[in-house]
């Protein structure tokens, strides 16, 4: 009889992931074409529109690379909570409060030169980012409680507050009633290095090359990547666990309030609530797939952005949900991480007489220790009565 087993290899597939993740993005691709068949859409037709709305045209690898900006940098944050296995699902409410801070600054200081308004709305927006974050680390480390659960209800309760201040005190006198805050000044509005492409590409380099030394080359880098791989042994070696997680989570915070800046000041000039587009959980997607490497974080961002601006295209084209990106998006990660699961194991045909010859193999060994066991108890018989004699000849001749 005929059977299956899982057995670890003793080394990963050569060039495994990179074949693992093609095979995995068609697999997604065809599942979402059959979606699009399902609604009677012409997917082949989708295809060519979702690739041509992200990376066909100027405009749209523009487009592109804009919604890549605070994905990246998200995602960013997001990857290195998760080396600590601090799982951080609040990107999006630290977004939120990014923009918020980056706002007041604005707001407080308008008629201030760009020299000093720029740099107090990186404070602001990294300041409350970080706040933010520290609060559910705050509750881990204190309480004990579940980060997941709480940056998840922080994310509710940050976009609300963006809410209520753009609905309330910053909403612009002169919006015919619509929620937004007034434009920003030119000194408050992040310049293009060259067509739309704005300054917040180079941050995003300048920061993914600040955060890669400081991982790899400095003594606080190396102990939060061991901290992350076994936080016991980590506490053991009298590693500052507790700091790390905190670092990590406001970290996070703060990359992700940049991203929220950039996002207010170079896109749109202004606070809104169209602002919160879903880039903090399109950030957890990123950092996954991309196992949590700075480049492959980088490639991922580019990927999903464009997955997103072409899926604008089918709905302008096809009339296809706006919900179909974030199916896409589920798709494209169950399927990489369950494809990442053949790179490293592999499934074994065996014949049902395998097994009976290690079933029995593992009965001859109990019984061998069982002859062994009674061995030994007939030596300690022996033993005892030889001793029995002895004292007996010993009391005879005392005698």
């Amino acid at each position: 009889m005929l059977g299956f087993r899982i057995a670890k290899r003793q080394e990963p597939l050569q060039w495994g992931s990179f074949f693992i993740f093609f095979a995995a993005l068609a697999l997604s691709l065809g599942i979402s074409c059959l979606l699009l068949a399902i609604q009677g859409k012409p997917f082949m037709r989708a295809l060519l529109l979702l690739w041509e709305g992200a990376f066909a045209h100027g405009y749209s690898l523009e487009d592109t690379a804009l919604k890549s900006i605070p994905i990246f940098l998200c995602s960013l944050g997001v990857a290195v909570c998760f080396r600590m296995q601090v799982w951080n699902i609040g990107a999006e409410g630290q977004y939120a409060l990014g923009a918020v801070g980056a706002t007041w600054a604005v707001l407080t200081f308008p008629d201030a030169p760009a020299w000093a308004l720029m740099p107090l709305m990186f404070a602001a927006a990294a300041a409350l980012g970080a706040a933010w974050a520290a609060i559910p680390a705050f509750l881990r480390l204190k309480f004990e409680l579940n980060e997941i659960i709480s940056t998840l209800m922080f994310n509710y309760i940050g976009m609300l507050l963006l809410e209520y201040y753009v609905y309330g005190d910053w909403k612009d006198p002169a919006s015919f009633g619509f929620p937004m805050t007034v434009m920003f000044p030119d000194t408050a509005i992040i310049g293009s290095m060259f067509g739309r492409i704005h300054w917040g590409a180079a941050v995003c380099a300048v920061v993914a090359v600040m955060l890669s030394v400081f991982l790899k080359r400095t003594r606080l880098g190396f102990e939060l990547m061991a901290g992350g791989e076994n936080p016991r042994a980590a506490r053991y070696a009298r590693m500052p666990y507790n700091f790390l997680v905190m670092l990590v989570m406001v970290l996070c915070g703060a990359l992700a309030g940049w991203a929220g800046l950039i996002e207010t000041s170079a896109t749109l000039n202004r606070l809104q609530p169209n602002v919160m587009v879903g880039y903090g959980y399109t950030a957890i997607v990123v950092a996954w797939l991309a196992r949590l490497r700075i480049t492959s974080i980088a490639v991922f961002s580019i990927l999903l952005a464009g997955l997103r601006v072409g899926v604008e295209n089918l709905q302008l084209e096809l009339q296809v949900p706006a919900a179909f990106a974030g199916i896409m998006q589920g798709l494209l990660l169950i399927t990489v991480l369950a494809g990442q699961f053949f790179n490293w194991y592999e499934i074994k045909r065996v014949s049902g007489m395998e097994g009976e010859v290690d079933t029995l193999g593992n009965s001859g060994n109990s019984g061998n220790s069982g002859n062994s066991g009674n061995a030994g108890n007939a030596g300690n018989a022996s033993n005892t009565g030889n001793t029995g004699d002895a004292r007996n000849a010993v009391n005879g001749g005392q005698e």
